[in-house]
C-alpha cells in the first residue's frame, strides 16, 4: 500500500510541477474584425479579418477571407474551396509543388500569423509590396490581407 501511495504521489508531483502558465501574451483577450474594400481586375471586393485572443493575450486563431463574385454569384473564395480554380495555376507557377487552392493558401498564412503571434516576421518581395516569400506555400498577392489583420492586431494590441 505505501508503494503505491508513494508512485501516486510521485506521479502527481510531475503533473503538477508540469505544468507551467503561459506567458502573458501582448493583446487584449476579445474578439476583433476589420475590413477592407479590394480592386480587382475592374471589380470591388471586400477582404476580412476576424482575431480571438485568448484571456493570456495570446492570438488563438485568425480568420482571413475575400467576397469574390463567380458566376455571377457573390460568395467568399474560402467558401468556393476547390472551385475557385487556382491550383492549376498555382501549380504552373512551379513555387508550390502540385499547386494549392486560395483556401489552402490562407489557411497557411493564418497558421502562421497565429504561431508568430503578429506580423513582424514578414519580408515582401517586391516592391511594391504585395507578395512575400516569408510564407512556404503562400504566392498570391497579401497586401489586402496584411492591412485587414494589422487592423486587428492594432484594435487587440496592448
Amino acid at each position: 500500500m505505501k508503494k503505491i501511495l508513494v508512485i501516486l504521489a510521485t506521479i502527481t508531483l510531475l503533473f503538477v510541477s508540469g505544468c507551467v502558465k503561459v506567458e502573458e501574451g501582448d493583446y487584449k483577450e476579445g474578439t476583433y474584425f476589420a475590413s477592407t474594400e479590394s480592386v480587382s481586375y475592374g471589380k470591388t471586393y471586400t477582404v476580412t479579418a476576424v482575431l480571438y485572443v485568448n484571456e493570456d493575450g495570446v492570438i488563438k486563431s485568425l480568420f482571413l477571407d475575400n467576397t469574390y463574385i463567380k458566376d455571377d454569384v457573390i460568395s467568399t473564395k474560402k467558401a468556393l474551396g476547390d472551385a475557385y480554380g487556382m491550383k492549376e495555376t498555382s501549380a504552373n507557377i512551379g513555387v508550390i509543388e502540385g499547386g494549392a487552392e486560395w483556401d489552402e493558401q490562407i489557411n497557411t498564412l493564418e497558421d502562421k500569423i497565429v504561431s508568430e503571434q503578429g506580423l513582424e516576421w514578414i519580408k515582401w518581395s517586391d516592391e511594391a509590396k504585395t507578395k512575400t516569400d516569408s510564407v512556404s506555400g503562400v504566392t498570391i498577392a497579401i497586401n489586402d490581407l496584411y492591412k485587414v489583420t494589422n487592423d486587428v492586431l492594432t484594435q487587440a494590441k496592448k
